[in-house]
């Protein structure tokens, strides 16, 4: 998994009714793109991610 900062973190639930969860990526930390990301969530958490399997990059070229 690789992202640079402006893409789009989605994290999906991973538990019967549990919301998925998105956010901003605002710092790569891993090399070459690789995680940790900073990212910014839209509830407003900031936090530092090791993304899992139920994770998703959007780059921000293919956002609407």
């Amino acid at each position: 998994m690789n992202a640079t900062v402006g893409d789009r973190l989605l994290v999906h639930g991973n538990i019967v009714g549990e919301r998925d969860r998105r956010g901003e990526i605002i710092e790569v930390r891993g090399p070459g793109g690789g995680p940790p990301y900073v990212v910014r969530f839209d509830d407003g958490h900031t936090g530092l991610v090791f993304p899992g399997p139920d994770a998703v990059v959007v780059p921000a070229q293919r956002r609407p």
